[in-house]
């Protein structure tokens, strides 16, 4: 253990780091945690200088995070945003359609969400809740679920040709971790709010879920419009290489000054293919 004269000693973290295996202390997480937060930071400064040339240049750009329960979504999106200007940002977490809206044509909600003359919005979930989620527990019938893949590949070509940029995440994790996840949800009073019906039935339907997945993929995975997989089973790294995906696509200014890579690391994620390895099949 440290001493008292060694905390008074130590000025800098290599001093931490040099004296730790002379003391037998163990800080490799620590370390990593450390490294981990100096990586984000980075990171984050270049969202903010992202947003600034997104707002200069009066783009309009929609970052859609999807995944099973439990991916790590809701936590990604807030290291995306907690550093970005409220003025030009927004996060859309839609509930369930009202009565009014069920009787509408499924798109409507979400359009009226979509980004604004230099404005990012991120959906934490989007209409593809119709594509995985809502056949899965019965919330659609069969007709509306079939009419809905057949319109869907056409609705963000039209966006796409009116200069919406989309970019759309698939965050994949096994069901091992899904379960940790759903058990450490539990047992914590501060997140037990995230657990519902809907997240339970998740182990339970995990093929089924997989199987609309993958149709998902096969007709709305397009060259204007492609998935992004995340695998997620490491949160942290996901969080960070889903930053650097989101900054790869852009030619913003400054960003050859950036002080970290902006190349996402192609064994954490990557563009939909066939025969792509996940972890949540």
């Amino acid at each position: 253990m440290f001493t008292k004269e060694d905390f008074l000693s130590m000025r800098t973290k290599q001093d931490v780091i040099d004296l730790a295996p002379k003391r037998n202390v163990k800080i490799n997480k620590v370390l990593n945690k450390l490294a981990y937060e100096d990586e984000l930071r980075k990171l984050q400064i270049e969202l903010v200088n992202l947003q600034n040339w997104i707002s200069k240049n009066k783009l309009r750009v929609a970052v859609i995070f999807e995944g099973r329960d439990a991916a790590g979504k809701g936590g990604s999106i807030r290291r995306f945003t907690e550093h970005l200007n409220p003025r030009s940002m927004r996060v859309v977490a839609l509930a369930k359609p009202t009565e009014v809206e069920q009787g509408q044509w499924y798109f409507r909600r979400y359009i009226k969400e979509l980004p604004n003359p230099g404005e990012i919005v991120f959906f934490d979930r989007s209409w593809y809740n119709r594509a995985v989620v809502e056949p899965v527990m019965g919330f659609c019938t069969k007709e509306q679920y079939n009419q809905y893949m057949v319109q869907v590949p056409e609705f963000e070509h039209m966006l796409y040709e009116d200069g919406v940029i989309i970019i759309k995440f698939w965050f994949s994790i096994s069901k091992d971790e899904q379960k940790k996840r759903f058990e450490s949800r539990l047992k914590n009073p501060l997140k037990r709010w995230k657990f519902s019906p809907v997240d339970q039935k998740g182990q339970e339907l995990w093929d089924e879920y997989t199987f609309y997945k993958e149709q998902m993929f096969s007709k709305t995975h397009t060259s204007y419009s492609p998935w992004i997989i995340v695998k997620t089973n490491d949160k942290k790294t996901a969080r960070l290489e889903s930053i650097r995906y989101v900054l790869s696509q852009f030619d913003y200014e400054g960003k050859n000054e950036a002080q970290t890579t902006l190349l996402p690391d192609p064994n954490v994620i990557n563009r939909y293919h066939r025969n792509i390895k996940q972890i949540d099949n």
